[in-house]
Order: structure tokens, then sequence, then C-alpha cells
């Protein structure tokens, strides 16, 4: 039996080391994001709010205000799934659209979903400046298009 374990324990070792290798991207890097992030463009009110990530998932929201009407909101979910590590949007509280995280950088991450109408990629980053950069990008009608927010820390 003890030479049964001798032999047995490295292979076990082995395919849990190789497990952790291919292990999903960790959300922790994502803490970027965390915070009240502002700003206002064509006399919209934009907030996104972060929460820091924790149990291997980030939480947000958006909303945008023109005057003293909401006009937009979305909640948004970063997660890991046994698919892989995904962004999920709900626009107006829909059901949620995946984006799978194709790219991941210490203040830079892109999400995409080919199949999904627009938009088709999500961009986030942090400049030296500390803002928030998130960019839009896809097909609509027969061109590419792609929108773009700054976002300034407010806490």
């Amino acid at each position: 039996m003890n030479r049964l374990l001798t032999l047995v324990a490295p292979l076990v070792l082995a395919g849990a080391l190789a497990a952790a290798d291919t292990a999903a991207p960790d959300v922790s890097k994502l803490a970027f994001l965390e915070g009240v992030w502002t700003g206002t463009s064509n006399g919209i009110e934009m907030e996104e709010i972060w929460l820091a990530p924790k149990a291997g998932a980030l939480l947000g929201m958006h909303r945008d205000v023109k005057g003293t009407r909401m006009v937009s909101f979305e909640f948004l979910r970063i997660d890991t799934t046994k698919d892989g590590t995904f962004y999920f949007a709900s626009p107006r509280s829909s059901p949620p659209t995946p984006f799978r995280l194709v790219e991941q950088g210490d203040r830079r991450v892109v999400f995409e979903n080919r199949q999904h109408d627009f938009p088709q990629r999500i961009l986030y980053w942090l400049d030296a400046d500390g803002k928030l950069h998130a960019r839009v990008e896809g097909p609509k009608g027969d061109k590419t298009i792609a929108e773009e927010w700054t976002w300034t820390r407010n806490r």
C-alpha cells in the first residue's frame, strides 16, 4: 500500500500543478476598476461604480443622467465560470450578455463577444494620470464604429 502511494502521489501532485497552470485569470488584477468614476459628455453626467474584487468577482453599475432625468443604466459583473472569465453586461436590467476576457494587463483589460450585434469588444484601461477609459467597438450597419468615455475617480 505504501509503495502504491509513493507511486501515485507524484502523479496526483503533477496533475494539480498542471491544473493550477491553466487556472482562469485572477480577477484581483482588475482592482484598478474599483471606485466611483464620473465624467460629463454632451450634457450627460456619467457614473460608473465598481466594487473591489471579492470572492472571484467584481460587481459594477453605470448610470447616465441628463438634467434631472436618468436616461440609461446598466448592471455589470466580471466573473469566472468553468468556461473562462467574462464581463456580463445587463443594460436596463436585460438578461446578461457575456463578453469573454481576451486580454489582461496591469491596467488594461479587453472582453469580446463576436456573436453580439453591438458592441463586440469592451475595453477598460487606466492611464498614467489615473483616469479610467472605457471603449466599445463593433459593427453598426456596414461600418465598424467605436465609442469611448473617460472618467475621473471620485472616491
